[in-house]
């Protein structure tokens, strides 16, 4: 991530400029050729300090705005809007680099970044995006989500929608609000049941009969192969959209052994050791710190 402040903010359709070479395009628009993004997947909340050069008062367009120091219980109702191609590659307000394919969003207020459920009021679709620029500065626009948001809200051939926003606060702790709602843990927010403390990592995968809450056809456990177990859920579609997520993220196939009715989150097979001890690195930093591997052998 970068360290330095752009100069620009986004107004949906409509702009303040001041950073050279963002605004070539006279009118923003929807992306020339879309790529395949597979299900639009949300971002993924996490605890993230919030970076406080963002947090200054600024003005625009001659009105003057004053950050939040904390998004915590933060929710709101009004219109939302959209940007794309005029601003796909240019650098956000926290320096960023915005990706209209990406789960993002701009907002005039909240602290950067943040993590924000948005629920579109006409069609009841849901996004979860992450905060990283400033905008939409237009008087009836509440946030300016990316071009691949709003396709997964189901407004991006009109324009705007009226939308409900509500902050995902994670705290140093992992304790976690979503908008005014109460503080939960981590694993209550997931819907993560505890595991015996008991468990080794020579434990194999749950052969019960069903195997996943979706499986599919031909979808099953290789020959000494390694699997990682991620966390252990009692939320089914937690679970599954989860599984989504990580499978996309580290493009490793995800299952979902059932066991007592406790969803075992699992990714693999995977028949490299540095690609397991690399993710599983990666999976502990961000909010799975019990996650281990597990060998399977038929």
């Amino acid at each position: 991530m970068a360290i330095f402040v752009a100069g620009a903010f986004l107004v949906g359709c409509q702009s303040a400029p001041k950073q050279s070479g963002r605004y070539t395009q006279h009118q923003d628009s929807a992306p020339k050729y879309v790529a395949k993004t597979p299900e639009t997947l949300d971002a993924v909340p996490k605890y993230e300090a919030y970076r406080m050069f963002n947090s200054r008062p600024y003005k625009v367009l001659g009105k003057h705005y004053t950050p939040m120091h904390n998004g915590k219980g933060y929710e709101e109702v009004g219109f939302a809007s959209w940007y794309g191609q005029k601003f796909h590659g240019h650098l956000t307000s926290n320096g960023e680099t915005y990706n209209m394919f990406a789960m993002s969003a701009a907002h005039k207020t909240l602290p950067l970044p943040s993590y924000v459920r948005v629920t579109n009021l006409e069609n009841n679709k849901q996004a979860i995006v992450r905060v990283n620029d400033r905008g939409p500065f237009h008087e009836n626009r509440i946030i300016d989500l990316s071009y691949a948001a709003a396709v997964k809200l189901g407004y991006h051939s009109k324009g705007t929608a009226k939308v409900k926003l509500e902050v995902i606060h994670f705290d140093e702790q992992n304790n976690v609000t979503v908008g005014n709602g109460p503080t939960v843990s981590y694993d209550e927010y997931l819907g993560i049941a505890v595991e015996p403390s008991t468990q080794v990592a020579s434990a194999s995968p749950s052969n019960n009969a069903q195997e996943e809450a979706a499986p599919e056809k031909g979808d099953g456990l290789l020959k000494d192969a390694i699997y990682i177990q991620v966390a252990a859920l009692s939320n089914a579609a937690k679970a599954k959209s989860i599984s989504n997520v990580l499978s996309a993220l580290y493009q490793i196939p995800a299952h979902l052994p059932v066991d007592n009715n406790i969803y075992k989150l699992q990714l693999g097979p995977i028949h490299d050791e540095a690609v397991v001890a690399e993710v599983l690195q990666q999976l502990k930093q961000n909010g799975y710190p019990n996650a281990y591997a597990i060998t399977q052998t038929l």
